[in-house]
């Protein structure tokens, strides 16, 4: 009897060791998606660094959550203080503010819910939902999921690992892959504050372009405002089409340069800037498209036209033959690019 009881609490042990043992996948899954459906508010700073051909762009990224549907993000750049923009949703819609340039832009837009964005909790938490295939490891204090990625306007970067932090279930590390596993994006988070009260007004535009505005020195944007004297930029990335005209016009108030290409590929590329005057408020301009980082801004794509504005200079690329992957690619360089 004595033995048969043994064995029976060995038994019983071995149960209780494997039940202890290390969380599924399942497992994982069903916590993190309990968790971001009871998650109320959520404020951190991330970390984002881009590899665009031979040069790495680095931001810092504050990130502000409130249920339901609000966000605010907040990009530094640190080569471009100045640059500086705010990615807000609200009640109104979704706005890109450049409080450096006193404007604003409304977007039609389901942003973010309409592709992957890295820097934000509930997307990542989505691409992880939506990827049954989702491959599943722990490592040290982290839960890894590897993941498809789903960006509409981006079909290069195809894969994604998304490193959560197995306390929290918040997200710590993002890295995505292009289609030859080379490493393109990193995104590294400081620790999340959950649930947490913010300001009033912390998710309006009127707020947020005012106070940014006047934190700004007065050099700095008395010299946002005249950029008509710009240096013409050009693409190093051209897709074996040639640069067959450039035409300079004086336009009311400022100076606006087109550059035609021709060959494998056809596309405009337009740089304008106007000398405008401060004023205390503007109101948003509309902007067709969904908004898409250029380099080191924020600016507005659609099928066949891509348009963004740094440093005081409006830029519009416009194509019928580029696809929308091309068009990135070529506004990209041509952000980056030196004068030539």
């Amino acid at each position: 009897m004595n033995r048969m009881m043994k064995w029976c609490f060995i038994l019983f042990s071995i149960f209780i060791i494997a039940g202890c043992g290390e969380a599924s996948k399942e497992d994982v899954v069903a916590k993190l998606e309990k968790s971001i459906t009871e998650l109320t508010s959520y404020q951190t700073t991330a970390i984002m660094e881009m590899q665009t051909g031979e040069t790495a762009q680095q931001f810092q990224i504050d990130v502000a959550f409130k249920a339901d549907n609000y966000y605010r993000v907040f990009m530094h750049n640190e080569e471009d203080e100045e640059g500086s923009q705010i990615i807000l949703k609200n009640e109104q819609g979704v706005f890109v503010l450049t409080p450096s340039l006193n404007k604003s832009f409304r977007f039609q837009s389901d942003w973010p819910t309409n592709a992957s964005q890295p820097y934000l909790y509930h997307s990542l938490v989505s691409d992880i939902l939506n990827d049954e295939q989702a491959d599943f490891t722990i490592v040290d204090d982290y839960y890894i999921f590897t993941t498809l990625t789903n960006y509409q306007q981006n079909q290069t970067l195809p894969m994604q690992e998304i490193y959560l932090d197995q306390k929290t279930l918040t997200p710590q590390l993002v890295k995505i892959y292009d289609a030859d596993y080379n490493l393109v994006v990193e995104v590294m988070f400081e620790p999340f504050e959950l649930n947490i009260e913010f300001d009033e007004g912390y998710f309006d535009v009127d707020a947020n372009l005012t106070s940014q505005l006047f934190s700004l020195p007065v050099s700095t944007i008395e010299e946002q405002m005249d950029q008509t004297d710009f240096s013409i930029r050009y693409p190093s990335v051209t897709y074996d089409s040639q640069l067959t005209d450039t035409s300079e016009f004086e336009i009311e108030d400022g100076r606006r340069v087109v550059l035609t290409y021709q060959g494998n590929r056809d596309f405009t590329i337009v740089q304008e800037a106007k000398t405008s005057e401060m004023v205390a408020y503007r109101q948003p301009e509309s902007a067709l498209g969904e908004p898409v980082l250029v380099g080191s801004t924020i600016g507005a794509l659609t099928d066949h036209l891509l348009s963004w504005s740094e440093n005081g200079i409006d830029y519009y690329l416009a194509s019928d033959t580029l696809s929308v992957d091309e068009m990135i690619e070529v506004a990209q360089s041509l952000a980056v690019q030196m004068e030539k």
